[in-house]
């Protein structure tokens, strides 16, 4: 049962790196703020990879590796660009709660791709953590409107999308252990990210790129965060389904209200509540189900 606590760390890992973006999307933008979580990222995971190569070959991605790592880069630009865009109109909790409305379809997306298993005790794991999402998302939804619900719960699908293709590319890697192929891709996907969102900055939005290293210091805690985070997801991934993974990680909306009420001062309802009884319950099925 390794990848529930690997799970746990990055939820927490991710919560901590979330809040450390929305602070920066006011100073670097957009696009600017979704960069650093890759630019910042990718010398922690450098390192780690470098450390692991004094004490074990490297696996080599061959070309479904890579074609499953882009895949999953290129959905985790993008969901993170629409999480930080409609942070600026709707709450933290509430953003992060509507993001995490990707289990169900991650399962099967997860069916049908990588032919992972589902079964009816599973899915209904799967369905009353994610009603409980719904359910805590409900909080003014004046704040934004049904444009920014829309906008959020894209966002959740390409993650859920990310989540298929980084599972993939590990699977894919010839021979390691599960923390050895989980560093490789990690590795590998922040240097596709890297490259891709210096490009687009490069040749849409160069004030960003002097923003970025105008405020290296808050931008770097959130890329160390972001490697943590990553890379305790990938290992997980290793280890289970993507949809397991992904479905223990609704505990991150419960942590994300903690923040938000502590930090941003955005107060729980009782429908909020009500829905994190709703995750809590849903992650303990699954939990439930996968010590079978």
């Amino acid at each position: 049962m390794g990848w529930i606590l690997a799970t746990l760390v990055a939820a927490a890992a991710q919560t901590g790196r979330n809040a450390a973006q929305r602070r920066l999307t006011a100073e670097l933008g957009t696009m600017g703020a979704t960069a650093v979580r890759f630019l910042f990222g990718l010398p922690f995971a450098a390192l780690l990879l470098a450390v692991l190569a004094g004490f074990t070959a490297i696996p080599l991605p061959g070309a479904a590796s890579l074609g499953w790592a882009t895949l999953g880069a290129l959905a985790q630009i993008a969901a993170t660009a629409l999480m930080l865009l409609t942070m600026e109109s709707r709450g933290f909790g509430v953003t992060t709660a509507l993001i995490k409305t990707e289990p169900v379809t991650l399962a099967l997306i997860g069916a049908l791709l990588l032919a992972e298993p589902l079964g009816p005790a599973r899915m209904a794991a799967v369905a009353t953590a994610t009603l409980g999402v719904v359910l805590m998302s409900g909080a003014d939804w004046r704040r934004g409107g049904w444009r920014a619900a829309g906008l959020d719960i894209a966002a959740g699908a390409l993650f859920g999308l990310s989540a298929i293709g980084f599972r993939g590319a590990i699977l894919a890697l010839p021979y390691g252990a599960s923390g050895l192929r989980a560093a490789t891709i990690l590795a590998l996907s922040l240097a596709l990210q890297s490259a891709i969102m210096l490009a687009w900055l490069g040749l849409a939005d160069r004030p960003a790129l002097a923003g970025i290293a105008r405020h290296w210091r808050g931008s770097l805690g959130a890329g160390a965060l972001g490697a943590l985070a990553s890379l305790f997801w990938f290992l997980g991934f290793a280890l289970t389904s993507a949809a397991n993974v992904r479905t223990l990680a609704l505990v991150e909306v419960v942590m994300a209200q903690l923040v938000s009420g502590r930090v941003f001062r955005e107060g729980a309802s009782l429908r909020q509540r009500a829905g994190m009884a709703l995750i809590v319950l849903g992650v303990a099925g699954l939990i439930a189900v996968s010590a079978r």
